[in-house]
């Protein structure tokens, strides 16, 4: 009879009720999920879980699939309950964030004190709000609650969220965020949580802030890979909080540019005194705190201090001038969808290769029942390797035996960089009245996408064959390689190679011997047709696709921060470009995200081949950063070689259908003489599809979107005030600004 139960339970559950595509989607996103993680707890393919989502031909799951997928949208839905269609909700559940300021007038203390429960913001200016664009963890029950008095700053219909449990899926120990901005307000010491959640600050002190940011605050973030360690806690300090703290608002000549204060500051003194320590780089803009280990418990907070230019003005805009509850709405977001910051956004995006790959993991239990640290497969290890002289720096310690002023040619240095290049325009393209730019989106993310990559040291090989598999720096000489007739898929095809900058080289110049290039560059040539022989490689035979789910995590939230901006993956190309016009001013706060996130992939990336930074340093010697296995120059070389070679396959296919070439190229941007100054002027769109391997609409990473347009009068009139008819007009197509300074004027 049990038998005949389970099977009408099951048939029951294959049928269980689902609601609409928009719904699911939105529950998912209410509580910060990625299509990823959803896909991986019931153990289905990303692919599948997004097809559940699609609003245009949505589908449907199957089996025991479907039960719990309708079980796991049951609890969200509870958690984020639909507003009424007739209404407009002004107070948004505390899981989700909605761009507006919380109510400073209500705070919160962690279970050793009164609490609050979370506030939610006053409804936003635009006419459609965007959509939710991250969760955080819903505000706990407590047994009490304390009302601050209203202040005049108390947002307007901003109201008291009601008590809620811990949501399901979210670690107790930081149900209150990655992150919180310490402020002072109406004299009482308050942190700003994500979500609009504000908890009482009891410290009175750095020492004791750190104190009780461990014991009582329940900030941080679960680790993003299993043998990965979870993210300390982060205190943002405003310029108030360091006024109460003792601390300096902003730094002085002499410790901006030794980049910390000095070990005779009181608070240094009092961090001291309490047994707490601090890294290398002292009690800077990014402080790190710590206790040593003890065992697998970690004792760490990080602090972020704007006033001392933390956060960068490119990157983070100004980020660091927002209200408190703002800055932890951005800062929360991209903590949420990339990762906790851990410094600059290079530094961050370097730290996200080491979370997704740690170095080391558990071993299995040995006869004695003990686990071990060993290698994590697939992961850079935790030595560094020593790169091939060719990939190597000028300076470098495997260098040490040049004769001291020697310069390197293309024989002996490899040097993998984007586009700078322009030409004259031809008297045809003279005739036309615009100039168009057209830039890739997420280039060198994209780039480093399924890119097979070395992960232990390089192996020397006299005369090998080629393997475009295999990657590593290989010397040949490419100069025969004809770009008038080229092969393009299966077929040959005519071209102006005049027209056309080469792809080997960074400034567009045709190769005129021997040179060193990395995997993906020499892989072009022969896509092109030609033949190739090198006579040298240092090659690395432990490889993999190891930027894989760094890129993966970046492209999501790029993709995730831009929808809730109004701009889609699935719009049609005249729709792209009128929700790309003006995106940033839709929300503000959300727009830093996108450039913090944009300044993570080409921080990163430059970090794998980080420079000397003073420190006494001299040519020869071994500078901080090669102390790391994620010191890796060829890496850097490879995501750049692909890059290129990609936006140069473009260029060709383009020119082959249509007869058009580039004028100036720079790094991701490419420009373009035009009839019309919209990128569907030029671009070969045909029933609505675009040209197949050629230039794209779309918001995804690898395609285009419109990066300016000027008068093609504006153009010759900047290369005749300059008497440059060769200037790289990419570099200002933008908004058309050009100085005199930009030209050594």
């Amino acid at each position: 009879m049990s038998e005949l139960f389970d099977a009408v339970d099951a048939l029951v559950a294959s049928r269980s009720p689902l609601p609409p595509a928009e719904e699911r989607k939105r529950l998912r996103v209410a509580h910060g999920l990625t299509l990823d993680e959803v896909a991986t707890a019931l153990k289905v393919r990303r692919a599948t879980v997004s097809g559940w989502e699609s609003v245009k031909k949505p589908t449907e799951p199957r089996g025991p699939e479907r039960e719990a997928y309708a079980r796991l949208l049951r609890q969200l839905a509870e958690l984020y309950p639909a507003a009424p269609a007739s209404e407009q909700p002004v107070t948004p559940p505390p899981a989700r964030f909605t761009g507006a300021a919380p109510d400073p007038t209500e705070t919160r203390t962690p279970p050793t004190g009164q609490a609050l429960e979370a506030t939610a913001g006053a409804t936003t200016q635009n006419t459609q709000p965007p959509a939710p664009v991250a969760a955080a963890p819903a505000a706990a029950s407590r047994p009490a609650r304390t009302a601050r008095t209203p202040s005049a700053s108390r947002p307007p219909g901003a109201k008291k969220a009601a008590p809620a449990s811990t949501p399901a899926g979210v670690d107790p120990r930081f149900e209150n965020g990655p992150l919180a901005v310490v402020d002072v307000a109406d004299g009482k010491t308050v942190a700003y949580c994500t979500g609009g959640l504000i908890l009482d600050v009891p410290a009175k002190s750095i020492p004791a802030l750190v104190d009780w940011t461990l014991k009582d605050a329940r900030l941080g973030q679960p680790k993003l890979s299993g043998p990965g360690k979870d993210a300390d806690p982060l205190l943002v300090l405003t310029e108030a909080a360091l006024e109460r703290y003792g601390l300096p608002v902003t730094l002085t000549e002499e410790e901006r540019l030794a980049g910390r204060l000095p070990e005779s500051h009181k608070v240094v003194k009092q961090l001291a005194r309490a047994e707490w320590k601090l890294t290398k780089r002292g009690f800077g803009p990014w402080a790190r705190i710590y206790r040593p280990a003890t065992g697998s418990e970690r004792a760490c907070v990080q602090l972020c201090i704007p006033s001392w230019h933390a956060l960068d003005t490119r990157h983070w805009g100004k980020a660091g001038q927002l209200p408190p509850a703002e800055l932890a709405r951005v800062l929360g977001v991209y903590a949420s969808r990339v990762m906790t910051p851990r410094g600059s956004a290079a530094v961050t995006g370097l730290e996200l290769m080491t979370a997704l790959h740690p170095p080391t993991r558990a071993s299995e239990a040995d006869e004695t029942g003990k686990r071990h640290s060993e290698h994590n497969p697939g992961s850079l290890g935790k030595n560094p390797v020593d790169p091939a002289p060719c990939e190597a720096p000028d300076g470098h310690p495997v260098l040490k035996d040049l004769p001291r002023f020697h310069v390197r040619g293309p024989a002996e240095k490899l040097f993998e960089e984007a586009y700078d290049w322009a030409r004259p325009m031809t008297d045809d393209e003279c005739t036309m009245r615009h100039l168009v730019g057209i830039d890739v989106n997420m280039a060198f993310a994209a780039g480093a996408n399924g890119l097979t990559v070395g992960l232990g040291a390089p192996t020397h090989v006299k005369n090998p064959t080629f393997d475009p598999k295999l990657p590593g720096s290989w010397l040949v000489d490419l100069s025969h390689v004809d770009l008038s007739r080229v092969k393009i898929g299966k077929e040959w095809a005519q071209l102006d190679a005049d027209l056309l900058p080469s792809p080997f080289t960074p400034k567009g110049e045709r190769p005129e011997g021997p040179a060193w290039y990395a995997t993906p560059t020499v892989a072009y040539a022969v896509e092109l047709g030609y033949e190739v022989r090198p006579t040298e490689a240092w090659v690395r035979r432990e490889n993999g696709r190891y930027l894989d789910g760094w890129y993966n995590r970046l492209r999501d939230a790029y993709l995730a921060t831009m929808a809730d901006l109004g701009v889609h993956a699935d719009m049609e190309p005249a729709d792209f470009l009128a929700a790309m016009d003006s995106y940033k001013d839709r929300d503000p706060e959300l727009a830093l995200v996108v450039s913090a996130i944009k300044a993570t992939v080409k921080g990163g990336l430059g970090k794998l081949r980080e420079r000397p930074r003073g420190e006494g340093w001299r040519p020869g010697e071994p500078w901080r950063a090669l102390s790391r296995p994620t010191w890796r120059p060829d890496i850097r070389a490879a995501v750049i070689s692909r890059t290129r070679i990609n936006l140069h396959r473009k260029i060709v296919k383009h020119a082959a259908f249509t007869g058009q070439y580039p004028i100036a190229i720079l790094s991701d941007c490419v420009v373009y003489a035009a009839a019309g100054p919209s990128p569907l002027d030029f671009l070969p769109y045909r029933d609505g599809k675009p040209l197949p391997g050629g230039f794209k609409l779309g918001i995804n990473p690898g395609l285009v979107k419109h990066e300016g347009t000027q008068p093609l009068l504006w153009g010759e009139e900047v290369r005749e005030r300059f008497n440059a008819p060769e200037l790289n007009l990419a570099r200002y197509i933008k908004d058309g600004t050009v100085t005199d300074a930009d030209n050594g004027e």
